[in-house]
């Protein structure tokens, strides 16, 4: 409530709450705005006895917030708090009216609620307790999405760890793959590679991969051509004289024959259904994107048929995924638009399947959300993966994970 003159004029300083918890006053200057910063001493550990201070104030530590108020009338116009030490997800109240605010609640730029109205006057926020805030608004507020078991990802962190040693041995190759009999053959003829440049490429890694999760179950590999086949009508019939040269739903099939397999081997035939393992619902409409260094909220259509979604909304809903399916990761199918009036085989334009790759999403044993990307017979950043697949779209198809990996 103090002048905004007298706020920008303090320096910081570390407060020591009755807990013994420190925290870091500051304040940080716009040019029509201004924040002041309580920021939580961030702690490390990984269970609640174990935690230790680290000496750091990273501004986005657990119980870290801050408000946002003009320059010129020092009226408040936002509070962001961090429920969890994750710079990533938080929640964030403004004004609605004279006696009302409103809630946001944000994931990895994925708004997973959005105006939520609480009866509440915005200046009352600033001493109520976080817990009786939520309470108002309880039946709407999505609190597991703040509070993941690292326990439940133990056989998903395995699993990686499975994984990880292995790659070493592979190498990438066009077209490539191992066969039903752990020959490198390629996908589109069955010949057998050279041995001196036999590797695997992106599909073929893929089966890599299915194959280690369901030999120990089955006894066996998989045999390429029935992965190649249309599991489930798409395109139509004007796509229909295009599938053979272009290739056009080539991942699209791969990764669904990859999954309907795997769920049938690892969980029931009920799962093999496209109904049970592709991802068609999001939590969210509305995502925060970033548009000339200006970030700005733009809605987010979701699930598109034959198409999936837009890779700039894969971060929050492979978070949301993570927490409610901790035992689960997926096969993605990339795909864009391609026309090219230079190339017979460029046109028209049509949705292509062009890559595919495995998502893992999951929290470490100090409850830190991670992406693992193993794509082309490598594990990959998701940064980079986010990068290179810019605009693109992608479709996506659950797995279970298992622990145990032989391929």
């Amino acid at each position: 409530m103090e002048a905004p003159v007298r706020v920008l004029a303090l320096r910081p300083r570390i407060e020591t709450l009755e807990s013994g918890e420190r925290v870091q006053v500051s304040t940080q200057a716009g040019r029509e705005e201004f924040r002041v910063m309580f920021s939580r001493e961030l702690q490390r550990g990984t269970s609640v006895t174990s935690r230790r201070p680290t000496g750091e104030f990273p501004g986005w530590a657990q119980g870290s917030w801050m408000i946002t108020r003009r320059r010129d009338t020092g009226a408040g116009t936002q509070i962001r708090i961090f429920l969890r030490s994750d710079q990533n997800t938080h929640i964030q109240f403004s004004p609605l009216g004279a006696d009302r605010s409103q809630l946001d609640v944000v994931l990895y730029g994925g708004y997973i609620a959005r105006g939520i109205p609480i009866a509440v006057p915005f200046e009352r926020l600033y001493v109520l307790p976080i817990n009786d805030v939520i309470r108002l608004v309880e039946d709407k507020f999505p609190m597991r999405y703040f509070e993941p078991v690292a326990a439940n990802y133990t056989d998903t962190r395995r699993f990686i760890e499975n994984v990880r040693p292995l790659l070493r041995g592979l190498r990438f190759a066009d077209d490539g793959a191992l066969d039903e009999n752990n020959n490198y053959v390629l996908i589109e003829t069955g010949q057998r590679q050279n041995a001196r440049t036999a590797g695997l490429n992106c599909s073929g890694f893929l089966k890599w991969l299915i194959d280690g999760m369901i030999r120990p179950v089955t006894g066996e590999r998989l045999t390429i051509p029935p992965l190649k086949a249309p599991f489930h009508p798409r395109g139509s019939t004007f796509t229909e004289n295009f599938e053979e040269p272009r290739d056009i739903f080539f991942g699209l099939d791969w990764n669904r024959n990859l999954a309907s397999i795997a769920n049938i081997a690892l969980r029931t035939p009920a799962h093999g259904t496209l109904n049970e393992f592709e991802v068609r619902s999001e939590r969210f409409s509305s995502i925060l994107v970033n548009q000339n260094r200006t970030f700005v909220i733009n809605s987010y259509p979701g699930f598109l048929n034959e198409a999936g979604y837009g890779v700039e909304g894969l971060h929050p809903l492979l978070y949301t995924l993570a927490i409610d399916e901790p035992f689960n990761f997926y096969l993605a199918a990339l795909n864009r638009e391609f026309h090219n009036p230079a190339n017979p085989r460029g046109t028209p334009r049509l949705r292509q399947y062009f890559h595919v790759s495995a998502l893992i999403p999951y929290f470490d044993e100090n409850g830190e959300f991670r992406i693992v990307v193993f794509e082309s017979a490598a594990e990959t950043t998701f940064t980079g993966f986010l990068n290179r697949q810019r605009n693109n779209y992608v479709n996506l198809v659950r797995v279970p994970v298992v622990p145990r990996f032989d391929p």
